[in-house]
């Protein structure tokens, strides 16, 4: 089946046309500086879109449209065929991502406009986690702000960590039921997940995907109080606050620069800022797999995905060296061979296996959608 795969920002647009039996990509791109250059909104970016297809697939035609929403909500605990009341419940959860959801709602409704008859699906970020115990998902505040607002952690990235939760047990040849593990889903966006009988019990992102992890431009963990105070000084309003702990936080508060290879080759270099901000997110990535290995009971295995935790030798090797004390053992040989398959990276005695495996969440997406669209 021929997928368009399609991930929606407010300002830009990502898109992969898949062939969900052979697995090949025939074209792919990103459009971007929406409505502030020429482009002036998604229908026009998909006019790109459509003239792309048709000079690749000739007479095929695209049998369906998958597309990543962040933001599910409690409702969606798995991909849905989208209708108009389905796009206003995306809508409605816009205030639990801000960033992410009306973009993906302005996706639907111009692929609606253009191919009114093609069946769309969305596949969402946190539908994975919904099978956290309410003990893990539940805030220790008034009941209020769970039942009026909707407070409470969600988790996301949730379409990678299923994958990689999957592609991890079948290497090891575990039966998925009894997979327990460690998944850590590492770009500019990070988040950690434990996985207990091949399901998510545990996730380091929360109400935002802000929470856990330093990452690229997020603070991840921090105290709420932070955040409070300097408001109420009025050193920052609450919308300037947002983008300081969203954009201009993580690594390029602590190092000057979000992207990790940057950072990892200035400290090669010996600068004391990007050492800093290295440890830093090693120190709080190792904190939280020790965490999870004793959620799990015992992980089988911590397994790295995503752009950096496929491709930083550094980054992996900072991680995994304090949890030599539970017994995993990284192999400095293994971790510096690159492949685009799944592989070991422990030594044979590590007494939890390491692994790198390679996430692919538009393939998800394609699959996802043919699937229930057939």
């Amino acid at each position: 089946m021929l997928i368009l795969v399609i991930n929606s920002g407010s300002s830009s647009l990502k898109y992969q046309v898949r062939d969900t039996e052979t697995e090949e990509v025939l074209t792919s791109d990103l459009i971007e500086r929406i409505g502030i250059s020429e482009i002036k909104d998604h229908g026009q970016a998909l006019d790109i879109v459509a003239a792309s297809i048709e000079e690749v697939l000739g007479d095929r035609e695209i049998e369906g449209v998958g597309h990543r929403v962040v933001h599910g909500g409690e409702r969606f605990s798995e991909p849905v065929l989208i209708n108009n009341e389905i796009t206003r419940a995306i809508e409605r959860l816009a205030p639990l991502a801000p960033l992410h959801n009306p973009a993906a709602v302005l996706g639907i409704r111009a692929i609606t406009a253009k191919w009114p008859n093609l069946p769309q699906v969305a596949v969402f970020d946190t539908a994975f986690h919904r099978t956290l115990p309410e003990h893990v998902w539940r805030y220790a505040v008034p009941d209020e702000l769970y039942s009026k607002f909707g407070v409470r952690r969600y988790g996301f990235h949730g379409t990678s960590h299923d994958l990689v939760t999957g592609l991890a047990a079948d290497y090891l040849d575990v039966e998925r039921e009894n997979f327990n593990a460690v998944i850590c889903h590492l770009g500019n966006g990070a988040s950690v997940t434990a996985i207990k009988g091949g399901v998510s019990v545990d996730t380091s992102m929360g109400y935002t995907p802000l929470e856990g992890l330093v990452m690229g431009t997020r603070s991840g963990d921090l105290d709420a109080s932070i955040v409070t105070q300097l408001i109420m000084r009025e050193e920052f309003t609450a919308e300037e606050m947002d983008t300081l702990l969203n954009k201009k936080s993580g690594l390029l508060a602590l190092a000057g620069d979000s992207d990790m290879r940057a950072v990892t080759d200035r400290v090669g270099q010996g600068d004391e800022q990007a050492e800093l901000a290295l440890t830093a997110a090693a120190y709080r990535l190792s904190k939280y797999i020790a965490g999870y290995h004793v959620a799990v009971g015992g992980a089988q295995a911590i397994v790295f995905t995503a752009g950096i935790g496929e491709n930083s030798i550094v980054f992996r090797e900072r991680v995994c060296k304090p949890l030599e004390v539970l017994g995993a053992k990284l192999d400095p040989e293994l971790n510096a061979i690159r492949s685009p398959e799944v592989r070991r990276i422990s030594t044979e005695d590590s007494a939890i296996t390491i692994l790198v495996a390679p996430t692919n969440e538009e393939a998800a997406i394609a699959g996802a959608t043919a699937e229930l669209i057939a």
